[in-house]
């Protein structure tokens, strides 16, 4: 496989800017992840929005004056405006470059709030007039507080992407005229929004020539799902003439297992729809095929849900986590903690925590052999902890501190797991489909029944089944529908031996 050439001189009807060079090809290491910058933010105004009201309540109260719901008034308010934000999409990379945009959006969801909690205080016959100069001072800080931060975020959000490490990264499928002249097209008009890496083309030199304008051949169909997966692509598009449809259906299929989105190109097709069934990069329309799993936005919203619910519960149950090292420790030698390789987000390998449940001698570091009733590698200690999945515990600290677990998801099986005699890939057409998303101590199959050992091969699809339908259906209110169904589906499902 080639490497990606150069990205070729913008040209802008500036004068000033027609020697500038557009953001460098970086690799995957070097780019910064947008749901952790929209996630930063969250959680940024939050702590301002509140911050600010514990402190202006602390300020602008007398002796007399009521102090007992600030706490709450405050964390009230900063989750009102955040959710505000949120509908009018200000937690957006575009939204987020702009202080302008961002100051008024702020400015407004804070009033709204504010509004709220004044009509709230009303009704419960709680607002007294001291609160006038409480609300005044809070709504004041906390929108300088954000702005201002909102301007620093902002000249670093510019920086990155003049350095490359914010573009939408993505590839082209097909050659030939068509695909020189969708390439010149996006030059134009959406240098800015996209970095095409390359084209992927299956003819040979003659049917398709190269280079494809300033971009030069990456490889062919079959190395599109390795590449994707390594230069962590956001966008595919395909420029193949809707003759060539058994060619688009089989390159669809390769696509769907893969945390991205996928669009045909329609700058030249003969079908007219309305407008609204497009989706535009700069000027050239594109008809939707498959879109991520979860946008920025949701992505964000999941990360903090994983990390502050982790965070709360290895607190929690710390003296019970202590227990179970201690009576692992004593019951056989070997370390505590049982580290095995699984397959995460986008097929990408990572250590999962358990405490030892096998005797150190006889541990399955692949899990080719997977655990059966009165299986005689498991300790006495193990037996126990399986059966009331205690040996699931250390998995928080892949979800609150690693950040490679989230606490609901598709299972990360191990590498050598089998249904049956067969690989579980083998046996479930499209089996990576269920890594589009980050895999999960809980799942929507573990809570309908479908955990324990897959020792047939329907077992393991109707898993699956449910790991695909959690991830085409993904919401926080099934979230923590599926955590509060946990713990009776383990006190009524079928465990782990």
């Amino acid at each position: 496989m080639t490497s990606v050439r150069p990205a070729p001189l913008l040209e802008t009807e500036f004068s000033e800017t027609k020697e500038m060079q557009r953001a460098p090809v970086l690799p995957p290491d070097r780019l910064v992840s947008q749901p952790a910058i929209i996630s930063a933010v969250l959680l940024f105004d939050f702590v301002a929005i509140a911050g600010a009201g514990v402190v202006t309540n602390a300020v602008c109260s007398t002796s007399g004056a009521p102090m007992q719901f600030a706490y709450l008034d405050s964390f009230g308010v900063a989750a009102g405006a955040l959710a505000i934000l949120g509908a009018r999409w200000a937690y957006t990379i575009r939204a987020l470059a702009s202080v302008v945009r961002q100051a008024a959006n702020l400015g407004l969801a804070l009033m709204l709030s504010f509004a709220g909690l004044i009509a709230f205080s009303a009704l419960v016959d709680a607002y007294s007039p001291w609160e006038k100069t409480w609300l005044a001072a809070w709504l004041a800080v906390a929108w300088a507080v954000c702005v201002t931060g909102r301007f620093f975020g902002a000249n670093a959000l510019a920086r990155w992407t003049r350095e490359g490490r914010l573009s939408r990264r993505a590839v082209i499928v097909g050659g030939g005229e068509p695909t020189n002249e969708l390439i010149s097209r996006l030059d134009k008009t959406a240098s800015a929004s996209i970095q095409i890496l390359g084209v992927f083309d299956d003819r040979d030199g003659v049917r398709s020539p190269e280079p494809i304008g300033p971009y030069c051949k990456l490889g062919r169909f079959d190395d599109l799902v390795s590449f994707c997966r390594d230069q962590r692509v956001d966008l595919l598009i395909i420029a193949l003439p809707s003759a060539a449809e058994d060619r688009i259906l089989q390159i669809l299929k390769k696509l769907w297992v893969l945390p991205i989105d996928v669009r045909i190109a329609a700058m030249g097709s003969k079908l007219k729809l309305r407008s609204r069934a497009y989706n535009y990069i700069g000027d050239v329309p594109f008809l939707p095929i498959f879109d991520k799993p979860m946008s920025d936005w949701s992505v964000a919203l999941k990360s903090i849900e994983d990390r502050l619910l982790s965070g709360l519960a290895l607190l929690a149950l710390s003296p019970l986590l202590a227990l179970i090292a201690l009576a692992v420790k004593l019951d056989s030698r070997g370390p505590v903690l049982f580290r095995q390789t699984r397959h995460g987000f986008n097929n990408e390998k990572f250590e999962i925590f358990k405490f030892r449940s096998m005797y150190v001698d006889c541990a399955d570091a692949g899990g080719s052999k997977q655990v059966v009733r009165d299986d005689k590698r498991v300790t006495r200690v193990g037996r126990f902890i399986r059966r009331a999945s205690l040996d699931e515990l250390p998995q928080l600290l892949n979800v609150a501190i690693k950040g490679d677990l989230s606490l609901v998801g598709p299972r990360p099986h191990a590498l050598q797991s089998k249904a049956g005699a067969r690989l579980y890939d083998e046996v479930v057409d499209g089996y990576f489909a269920r890594h589009r998303v980050k895999p999960g101590i809980t799942g929507w199959a573990q809570v309908n029944g479908w955990r324990g050992e897959t020792d047939t091969e329907e077992k393991l699809e109707r898993r699956i089944a449910h790991d695909l339908y959690y991830i085409e259906n993904w919401s926080m209110l099934l979230d923590l529908r599926i955590l509060l169904m946990t713990p009776m589906a383990l006190v009524l499902g079928k465990n782990a031996y």
